[in-house]
């Protein structure tokens, strides 16, 4: 085998343009493009290399790094983890705006492919632009902010370290327990260094994404425990969709006459309209979902962080001699709640455990059956209420979602991240049928809605992809409507436009019982409390290139939708809703301790409250 001379970063893009994952017998690009940025720290080597070899590796042009890794982490969520993008920025705030993006990845397992710039590694220059100088320590750059939120980290001073970085960094994209954000930092004058690389390193080569098998002992101790409970409860999540495992679980449940809830990311893992599809679970789940959260006796979670959001911040399973039991390909994930844990792929552990079941006698438990249909029954005509809204201006949150119900196909995707929208979508959204649900809620991260649904869009060319977001999240990130202008990308953005950041507006009440700093006002004299701001939203859309509507009723939505779904490229749908009007709650306490504190008389009472209700919190252990 000879050699090839080539840059750092050209040997980059001619690396990734020959790897590909293999999974289940499908193989496929594993990372088939890069949005970039460019900047002094990036321009001369990895966008030189990303020209000079641009049919390797497909280039997006970004308009913020943060939004370019949310892009790509959209696009691995919906690519169910078999694929990614990768993203190049430059030195400094280039770099270190892809943080909360690399935070969000690691944190609900998605793997995506950072290559942040960094200063130069032969320091002949002098200090740079955009250096950090620690006088305590020359080798620490802004870069390193991404070890503790990476799966992999690397720097590379040489070229041909890349020998070993490139495989590395494959390696934690394509494993399920460890994949994350995997981020190799590149100094400048390192991208344009050339070294003879081995033509074999650029040859094709298959990552395989590999499903841990179950451990026999493993599973019989799970199917004892399932056999013995009079009250167990499956809790799906975001790890059923990733292992492709909805029928597995259907098939459990339907066999055995197991409930089953979701959490944020395993919003629609059930698919089957049946009586023991309850929905979500949570502080933002619906009740019925969590009074039987409350009285079962086994508690089976699958795939799943199991944050303070899913449990109450530990008080929601209420049962004093509650059991737990897990499916996870994360020992980490497994453990949790002391459950005895199946640690393996979830489609072949639910295979595994759906035969063993058998052989341990688990039967239907007619009681707990009714139960739970009793609960589903008294809670479908409040959703059903709650969605249908009243004929008052401006409509619900509530009933703007229901005419996102109502208007929705299979093969259609709803994306939401932060503030009401996840929240919401969790309680009452309807995925069954293959209306698609991707949220968001691990990091609940503002910004993430609009350019995950340019992901999800690039991963997905058919069926609509519907940004639902708040209008204080899309002030936050609207730019990344040009990129989808740019690229011709197919997106619907429906904006609830409630004139602030209510739903911590809420939070805010239920703490202190004051309201404070949420809402969009005017300043009126020494606080902000005037009239609501008049913002375009619309006018935005539009500056930016997109088609943009306003809507004022149902009907009116109704039609917008109508007119997005014809139209070719980007469109936003701006849609006044009530500030205060929310969902039916769903009955579960969360641990935001108001102030110890104050001079304040309802303050104090809030505070008297929250300590009664911490009286619920428990260890299971």
């Amino acid at each position: 085998m000879g050699t090839v001379r080539v840059t750092a970063a050209q040997a980059v893009v001619l690396y990734l343009g020959k790897q590909y994952s293999v999974s289940d017998g499908e193989r496929r690009r594993l990372v088939p493009g890069m949005l970039g940025i460019f900047g002094h720290g990036n321009v001369a080597g990895m966008g030189q290399a990303l020209d000079e070899y641009s049919g390797e590796l497909t280039y997006y042009q970004g308009r913020n790094e943060q939004s370019m890794v949310h892009v790509a982490v959209g696009y691995a969520k919906a690519s169910k983890r078999k694929a990614t993008l990768a993203v190049t920025a430059s030195i400094g705030p280039g770099s270190t705006n892809m943080v909360t993006g690399a935070a969000l990845a690691t944190i609900n397992r998605l793997p995506v492919l950072l290559f942040p710039s960094d200063t130069y590694a032969t320091r002949h220059q002098g200090v740079v632009l955009q250096q950090l100088e620690d006088p305590a320590a020359a080798d620490v750059t802004v870069n390193d902010t991404f070890r503790p939120v990476s799966r992999f980290f690397d720097r590379i001073t040489r070229p041909e370290q890349l020998l070993t970085a490139l495989p590395a960094a494959m390696r934690v994209l394509t494993n399920p327990a460890d994949t994350g954000a995997v981020v190799v930092s590149l100094p400048q004058d390192v991208q344009s260094m050339a070294y003879d690389f081995p033509e074999e390193f650029f040859a094709e080569r298959d990552w395989p994404i590999r499903r841990r098998s179950p451990h026999q002992d493993e599973v019989a101790e799970v199917a004892k425990l399932l056999a013995a409970a009079k009250r167990p409860l499956l809790v799906a999540g975001g790890g059923v969709h990733y292992s492709e495992a909805t029928a597995e679980l259907e098939a459990l449940a339907g066999e055995f006459g197991l409930p089953v809830v979701e959490t944020f990311g395993g919003k629609g893992a059930v698919q089957a309209r049946e009586w023991w599809q309850l929905g979500g679970l949570g502080l933002e789940g619906n009740p019925a979902s969590n009074t039987l959260a409350a009285e079962a006796d086994l508690i089976v979670h699958i795939g799943t962080r199991l944050t303070d959001f899913a449990t109450g911040s530990q008080s929601l399973f209420a049962d004093p001699g509650v059991q737990f039991a897990s499916i996870n390909v994360t020992e980490h994930d497994a453990v949790k709640q002391n459950a005895t844990a199946i640690v393996a792929d979830a489609k072949l552990a639910l295979r595994a455990l759906a035969e063993a079941a058998r052989v341990a006698g688990t039967a239907p438990r007619a009681e707990w059956a009714e139960r739970a249909r009793s609960l589903a029954a008294e809670w479908a005509p409040r959703r059903a209420e709650a969605l249908a809204g009243t004929t008052h201006s401006p409509m619900s949150q509530g009933q703007l979602i229901g005419v996102l119900q109502e208007e929705s196909r299979a093969g259609d995707t709803v994306v939401a991240a932060a503030g009401g929208p996840p929240g919401d979508l969790l309680k009452v959204w309807d995925a069954t049928d293959d209306r698609r649900c991707h949220l968001e809620f691990g990091f609940s991260c503002m910004g993430y809605e609009l350019p995950a649904s340019i992901g999800v869009r690039l991963a997905q060319p058919d069926g609509e992809v519907v940004t639902f977001i708040g209008d204080g999240t899309f002030l936050m990130q609207p730019t990344e409507l040009a990129t989808a202008v740019q690229e011709g990308l197919k997106i619907t953005v429906v904006i609830s436009e409630n004139h602030g950041f209510q739903v911590i507006r809420r939070l805010q009440m239920t703490a202190s019982g004051n309201d404070f700093g949420n809402e969009f006002r005017r300043r009126d004299g020494e606080a902000l409390t005037g009239g609501y701001v008049d913002l375009d939203l619309a006018a935005i859309a539009r500056g930016l290139g997109a088609a943009a509507f306003t809507a004022g009723t149902p009907d009116e939505v109704r039609v917008a939708l109508h007119k997005a779904r014809e139209h070719a490229g980007p469109a936003v749908i701006v849609v006044e809703t009530a500030p205060q009007e929310n969902l039916p709650a769903g009955g579960v306490w969360w641990d935001v301790a108001p102030a110890e504190v104050s001079r304040d008389p309802a303050v104090q009472e809030k505070r008297r409250q929250y300590e009664s209700a911490k009286a619920a919190q428990r260890w299971y252990a």
